[in-house]
């Protein structure tokens, strides 16, 4: 998959700019606060449907305006090419158009256009919370199975629906939770066998991200801990009978805390290095290390699972890294190994020693105060 060129109009910092592509590495740089993250969030809107930094839309406009307009032109491997845009404004919501068609659903947008986010913070994805895992999961198995997500955000309604209930507590007749807990059950376990899966496939593809950047000596294990251990067979009819049954036993727990308790959100993964726990004992380099892993993992994952090439967005990641590090992991862009990849970064001279930019295959693009120099 490529983009070929991206347009934002009153987003962020960008009132109007348009931003050319080549078909490998694309560089943004400038100083910090310019606009460059901005390009990467505007790409992920128009992959995802929504931000990777800011949990409301309303924060991505531009101070003063009453929408903000996205549009990108793709090139997928073995498709037509298309293009995707994305409006917002505050009083209407999203609205999303493919080849100028509206979608009905904004989820229908998810896995057109798979991509994958390096970011800073990506040591989180070992060190902390479970939310950010489970974030992980959902994102990399929305992209790849259409269906996951339909079964996410049906599980999301029920659950509320069902929390709403239990916020009467102790007053509460359980009778009147039966339909929502079937409803759940049913849920979890069509999601909860298709994290299994994803894990049990997903660990050659950490080895192979960890051999490709030379990151780790030891051998890395993934862990997927459900609400209850889980049969080998992954039938969802067992699943969700586990499910109810957990379910019974914590009732009066939920009516106490007047939420649920049990389900897949409250899943959680646990990675190892040589049966050694990371999150509890890894350095904060093997974290960083291990969260880059993670991500080249879910490339190769989703390159495999939907047979096109995901679109790579790297945003100022290779400050923390040392130099050696750094050199095999834009020795690794370069290569065939991967494919079209958009980085930010406010010094370009480091990239300038290991890229060629008068290869017509890479670009160069110099961002200021939200407009693009050429």
């Amino acid at each position: 998959m490529l983009i070929k060129k991206l347009t934002l109009t009153n987003f962020r910092a960008h009132k109007h700019s348009t931003l050319d592509f080549g078909p490998r590495i694309n560089l943004i740089h400038g100083p910090n606060g310019s606009g460059k993250t901005n390009v990467l969030e505007a790409i992920h809107y128009l992959c995802i449907g929504k931000s990777f930094i800011a949990s409301k839309d309303s924060y991505a406009l531009k101070f003063g305006e009453t929408f903000f307009d996205l549009k990108g032109e793709f090139e997928p491997r073995a498709r037509k090419s298309f293009s995707a845009r994305l409006v917002f404004q505050p009083s209407e919501g999203k609205h999303v158009f493919v080849n100028d068609a509206p979608l009905e659903r904004l989820a229908d947008l998810v896995g057109k256009t798979p991509v994958v986010v390096f970011a800073p913070g990506d040591h989180a994805l070992t060190d902390g919370a479970p939310e950010v895992r489970r974030r992980f999961l959902d994102n990399t198995l929305s992209q790849a199975k259409p269906g996951y997500l339909n079964d996410v955000l049906k599980y999301r309604r029920t659950m509320k629906q069902r929390n709403a209930l239990l916020a009467k507590g102790r007053y509460l007749d359980p009778v009147l939770l039966q339909p929502w807990n079937e409803e759940m059950t049913n849920g979890a376990a069509r999601i909860t066998a298709a994290r299994a899966r994803f894990i049990s496939k997903f660990d050659q593809y950490l080895a192979a991200a960890c051999e490709m950047i030379q990151a780790i000596g030891e051998t890395p294990t993934i862990e997927y801990k459900a609400f209850s251990r889980l049969p080998d067979s992954l039938d969802q009819d067992e699943i969700a009978v586990l499910h109810r049954e957990a379910q019974n036993a914590a009732l009066s727990n939920e009516l106490q805390r007047r939420r649920s308790l049990v389900g897949p959100h409250r899943d959680d993964l646990i990675f190892r290095l040589n049966d050694v726990e990371v999150r509890r004992y890894a350095s904060q380099g093997q974290h960083r290390t291990f969260g880059m892993a993670l991500k080249l993992a879910k490339f190769l994952y989703l390159q495999a699972e939907v047979e096109e090439t995901p679109l790579l967005l790297l945003d100022d990641v290779f400050g923390d890294l040392d130099r050696q590090r750094k050199n095999v992991f834009l020795e690794l862009l370069q290569s065939e190994k991967l494919g079209q990849s958009i980085i930010t970064a406010a010094d370009p001279d480091t990239f300038k020693e290991m890229i060629t930019f008068e290869n017509p295959v890479h670009a160069i693009i110099e961002i200021r105060q939200g407009s693009v120099h050429t």
